[in-house]
């Protein structure tokens, strides 16, 4: 059965943890929706924005000085307010599908549950920056801890983090996806990328476009 476009707007996150392949499934599925003739904006956080672009370098490489638990929490926060503004928000008006590359879940999983912050004053900040703008669907790209950082060998300062505060972000990723199954798909990213792009398509595809 064919496809037709949706006439509206559509915010769908990746998410997962270290190296389970966001940024690659990202591309893949925007390619595959251009190719049925969704108009696609494809974007990440931080650093969607000329500001978030200099917002990314604080926060992923600065293992000299690193900011606190609570400014980094900030800092992330200004990059998402930015984002909304700027990116999402006209695309979405537009009728355009918007692919990000993190958002809120990534926040609270990561600033709520892997550094320890005080959870519900984590999702009050987050509702403020995004003011409104939430997902119609996450995709959840879901591996083993180990494997996502012998995946992402380093990357960004994230990496450098013990097992333990990666173990507690993915954990939270998937509370989210038990607490919201309608708006989440949870993908086993350890199968061959081919594979995974399938899945994504498929899920991205009830959502964006319509029989």
């Amino acid at each position: 059965m064919g496809h037709a476009v949706s006439d509206h707007g559509c915010l769908i996150a990746f998410e997962g943890g270290e190296g389970a392949g966001k940024s690659t499934q990202l591309r893949l599925a925007a390619a595959a929706l251009r190719a049925r003739g969704v108009t696609v904006v494809e974007t990440r956080e931080p650093g969607g924005t000329p500001l978030g672009a200099e917002l990314r370098r604080l926060l992923m490489h600065t293992r000299d000085m690193p900011p606190t638990p609570v400014a980094e929490l900030l800092l992330y926060l200004a990059d998402r307010a930015q984002h909304v503004a700027d990116v999402i928000r006209p695309a979405l008006a537009r009728g355009e599908t918007v692919l990000t590359d993190r958002f809120s879940a990534s926040t609270i999983a990561y600033q709520g549950y892997g550094r320890q912050l005080d959870r519900d004053t984590v999702v009050q900040l987050d509702a403020a920056a995004r003011q409104g703008v939430e997902p119609a669907l996450t995709i959840l790209l879901d591996c083993p801890v180990a494997v996502g950082l012998g995946r992402a060998r380093g990357s960004d300062r994230f990496h450098d983090e013990d097992v333990a505060f990666h173990e507690r972000v993915r954990d939270a990723f998937q509370s989210f996806a038990r607490a919201d199954p309608a708006r989440y798909r949870v993908i086993d990213a350890t199968q061959a990328a081919e594979e995974v792009h399938a899945q994504v398509l498929a899920a991205v595809l009830t959502r964006v476009c319509r029989a």
